[in-house]
């Protein structure tokens, strides 16, 4: 028996901690569903801060406006964060600064017209270097180096990156998921019909698509 299609809008955003846990999640489900289910994995925009300026902000002080969260809570948060990226084989480092994630957002879109596969591999460079190293995902040349860490063409990438390329189709993506609905990430869309919100364990993702695909919907 041949293997059910589905298509997989991840939206997320480089910054987003449960992005990083949730597309970790996601691909071991994809892993158990092999020869099952043929999947293709695209990622939309979806910007936390769209505000912030180029300087970015201190983490603790963001995550206490915003949420109104103390000291004791947020380390909480992390260490609850650290566990469940472990249970899926992603690492979390120190980050002590958020960020505007345009930029990187354009660089993923210019990424997905060369295929699902080179926007996979940059999404996942772009998550490692920022939860996992705390580089800065708004830096150009840090995109660059990135771009470029993972086969893609550096000076092209910093072409993208001097202009204002794709802005444009970045901007009308984000609009097409907000009108959909979407107000929180990891958001994943399966054939544009089945949302499964937030970084669920693998088991959740695992049932939901095979139940998806089963039903062939």
């Amino acid at each position: 028996m041949s293997a059910k299609k589905l298509s997989i809008d991840f939206v997320s955003d480089v910054v987003c901690p449960w992005c990083a846990v949730g597309l970790a999640s996601l691909e071991r489900a994809l892993d158990k569903l092999d020869g099952e289910i043929d999947v293709e994995l695209r990622f939309q925009p979806f910007e936390l801060n769209p505000q912030m300026g180029p300087e970015g902000e201190d983490i603790d002080e963001h995550l206490a406006k915003k949420y109104g969260s103390t000291p004791a809570q947020r380390q909480q948060a992390r260490a609850a964060l650290r566990d469940r990226g472990a249970a899926v084989g992603f690492t979390f480092g120190d980050r002590s600064r958020t960020w505007n994630t345009f930029d990187a957002h354009r660089l993923l879109h210019w990424a997905g017209l060369d295929g699902p596969a080179a926007q996979r591999a940059l999404k996942h460079a772009l998550l490692q270097a920022y939860h996992g190293q705390g580089r800065n995902p708004s830096d150009r040349a840090e995109l660059a180096a990135i771009a470029e860490s993972v086969g893609l063409d550096r000076s092209r990438a910093e072409q993208v990156l001097a202009g204002d390329e794709y802005a444009d189709a970045v901007r009308a993506d984000e609009r097409e998921w907000q009108q959909l609905g979407i107000r929180s990430v990891p958001a994943i869309v399966i054939n544009r019909r089945h949302l499964i919100s937030g970084g669920q364990p693998p088991e959740v993702f695992e049932q939901a698509l095979r139940e998806i695909a089963q039903a062939g919907a």
